[in-house]
């Protein structure tokens, strides 16, 4: 599944990276997030769980920050297990600064998913997608607003 999109914050990219960087803040305005722990430099060991319609369940897993370039691009891997399936995760993410107080996040990537997820089949878990990324930044625009 293609997971792409962009999003305009209200702060500078240093402001938007620090937060990104930030576990508590990730946990935080991440989406059905109830852990998120530092294993070592840039790798998190990530409990999460996630209930949209027919998709709901436990995962555990790891999150990992690689390739960082601070505050401009990062790439997001993500391995959770779950009993309903198992998501693998790339997701490409660039801070594009659009003026001082206003940067452009964009992602890009692919999530491999197996079990009930694959067959759950791509409209759902599109949709499932689609609802979680908007919930993400809105919790991180209220976490600004909050912060600011």
């Amino acid at each position: 599944m293609e997971l792409t999109g962009t999003h305009t914050l209200n702060a500078p990219a240093e402001t938007i990276w620090a937060m990104l960087m930030n576990p508590e803040t990730l946990a935080k305005v991440t989406p059905g997030i109830s852990r998120l722990e530092l294993e070592s430099e840039g790798v998190y060991k990530a409990i999460a769980e996630v209930k949209i319609g027919p998709v709901a369940g436990k995962f555990e897993g790891k999150a990992e920050v690689a390739n960082a370039v601070a505050p401009e691009s990062f790439t997001l891997r993500v391995v959770q297990n779950s009993k309903i399936g198992n998501v693998n995760a790339d997701i490409n993410m660039t801070l594009k600064p659009l003026s001082d107080s206003q940067t452009e996040l964009s992602f890009d990537g692919k999530a491999d998913m197996s079990g009930l997820l694959a067959r759950t089949g791509n409209r759902v878990m599109s949709g499932v997608a689609s609802t979680l990324t908007k919930q993400f930044f809105k919790n991180f625009e209220d976490e600004l607003s909050t912060a600011g």
